[in-house]
């Protein structure tokens, strides 16, 4: 009798996890609570994007603060990129265990922090280090903004909803220039940092009050801090071998550095694949869709890191523009985005996101084109303007279509490692472009301040820029499906099968999506429930 009634007690707190979890699913895009959910969200994951562009407008005022060679200024960008890149994966991986919003407020937390340490940092040295803690910030907060708006709106919503998440944060990373440029202008470089402190101070309040706790009750097991460890070594080594090879390629430290970092990415892999729980399970990349998503986002994401690391600078140091006027140059694409970004997530789940996909990257590529004209003299009416709303149409038809392919080519049990894993290879895609591009471009050493040489190597990094934006509409249309974010559950955001039964779990985690139901089964009612 005992054992009969703890078992009854374990089903009926099985089904009420279900239910419990299942309504949360049932939230709105234009209820209240989702409209907080969003705008938390939104906050946390804008702040993280927000610093990796608007520290490009500051650059040269950094530079000649703190006395910093290009690849110092190099490493002021990637250095932030380099730990949010390396250890978002584990960021993810936590948040699936411990809890969505507690990583994300922990994360948060740790962002403002260090934000505060890169606004009073004294050399370069300093503010690099700062801007690596500040990456372990981001790489903890941003998975789980994504995950907690993934597995907390219906799904009839959830397009929406990722659609606005995902263009409201582009957003904000295009307003950092315009940001940096007002900040820079009015105060000082500085001021680029210190705009975190109140606004991660409001996150981690709201989100105590206003965002539920989600986690995937399956995850279990030892945290894989080798394969973190493994990543990081690897994609820091590597980094360093491609920002240093312009000013010590005669040095042994570089082809060793080099090799050390593919090393330790193979290592990574193999690891990986042996270890009972990878923080990035292999496995998730049999999803044909999962992968070629992600191979667009890596091809289209680094063009657009190429854009946003150079635009301002050569605005500045070619054309002679002020901080403010370089930074509100690229309003147009910020306006843009925050308007019809929504309605690109709809437009992906009406008629499938091939097309977005294929379109939204050419038209960016023609965008990168109409940049690489541009030279000293060209008014901005005339020169910039075309270019960068063009740039920007073609950007508002990828980011929202993108993410959303990659979300529902996850199971929704892992939400936090697929936004993990996507966000990593964005930001994996602007650290090898922007160690590389200065290269390609001849903009190493000094030349990086001189007018001349910034001229032609940023009409040289736009046309390579433009190629790899083009690329990814051709991978997109020969390999993203038009049916991957085909809506199945019923107008009202329920299961079709949900009007009839309840549901009790194999694991006790959010319902998966209609048709990855296998793990469920209905139940008749307990008369003991109540």
């Amino acid at each position: 009798m005992i054992g009969d009634s703890r078992s009854g007690r374990d089903e009926r707190r099985v089904r009420s996890e279900c239910h419990a979890r299942f309504a949360w699913d049932q939230v709105s895009f234009d209820s209240a609570p989702g409209r907080w959910l969003l705008a938390v969200a939104v906050l946390g994951s804008g702040i993280a994007f927000l610093d990796a562009t608007v520290v490009n407008v500051a650059l040269p005022d950094i530079g000649r603060d703190l006395h910093a060679s290009t690849s110092t200024l190099q490493w002021i960008l990637n250095g932030y990129t380099l730990t949010l890149a390396s250890l978002i994966l584990l960021g993810g991986s936590l948040g699936d265990r411990y809890g969505r919003r507690r990583i994300f407020v922990s994360g948060t937390g740790l962002f403002t922090i260090a934000s505060l340490l890169c606004a009073v940092a004294p050399n370069a040295a300093l503010l690099v280090a700062a801007r690596l803690v500040q990456g372990v910030g981001g790489a903890l907060l941003t998975p789980g903004s994504l995950a907690m708006v993934e597995s907390g709106f219906r799904p009839a919503d959830r397009a929406r909803a990722i659609g606005a998440w995902s263009g409201l944060g582009a957003v904000a990373g295009a307003l950092g220039p315009l940001v940096g440029g007002l900040l820079v202008g009015a105060v000082s470089w500085r001021a680029v940092f210190l705009i975190n402190l109140p606004l991660g101070m409001f996150i981690v309040v709201m989100a105590g009050r206003h965002v539920p706790e989600t986690r995937d009750p399956a995850a279990g097991g030892r945290i894989d801090f080798r394969g973190a460890i493994l990543a990081a070594v690897g994609l820091g080594l590597t980094t360093y071998a491609l920002i240093e090879a312009p000013g010590h390629g005669g040095s042994l430290l570089v082809p060793v550095t080099a090799i050390g970092g593919g090393l330790a990415l193979i290592a990574f892999v193999l690891a990986e694949r042996r270890s009972p729980n990878p923080m990035m399970p292999l496995s998730i990349f049999a999803s044909r869709q999962f992968s070629a998503a992600n191979a667009v986002t890596f091809v289209v994401f680094g063009a657009l890191s190429g854009v946003f690391f150079l635009l301002v600078s050569f605005l500045q140091i070619s054309l002679g523009y002020s901080p403010l006027a370089a930074g509100a140059a690229s309003l147009p694409i910020t306006v843009l985005m925050l308007l019809f970004s929504p309605a690109a997530g709809a437009l992906a789940q009406r008629i499938g996101p091939r097309i977005p996909l294929t379109v939204g990257p050419l038209v960016t590529a023609f965008g990168l084109l109409l940049m690489s004209r541009i030279g000293p003299g060209d008014s901005y009416l005339s020169g910039v303007l075309p270019a960068v709303i063009v740039f920007g149409a073609g950007l508002t038809l990828v980011v929202a279509p993108v993410t959303a392919t990659v979300m529902a080519a996850a199971d929704e049990r892992h939400s936090g490692i697929a936004s993990g894993i996507n966000t990593a290879v964005s930001r994996l895609s602007g650290l090898i472009i922007v160690a590389v591009l200065p290269l390609v471009a001849g903009l190493t050493g000094e030349k990086f301040y001189d007018p001349a040489a910034m001229d032609h190597g940023f009409h040289v990094a736009m046309l390579v820029c433009a190629g790899l934006a083009a690329a990814g509409g051709v991978l997109a249309w020969f390999t993203i499906s038009s049916e991957v974010l085909e809506s199945e559950p019923a107008p009202g955001g329920d299961l079709p099968t949900g009007v009839l039964h309840d549901f009790s779990c194999a694991v006790a985690g959010a319902p998966l999506r209609p048709g990855r139901e296998a793990d469920c089964r209905p139940i008749a009612a307990d008369p003991a429930a109540g």
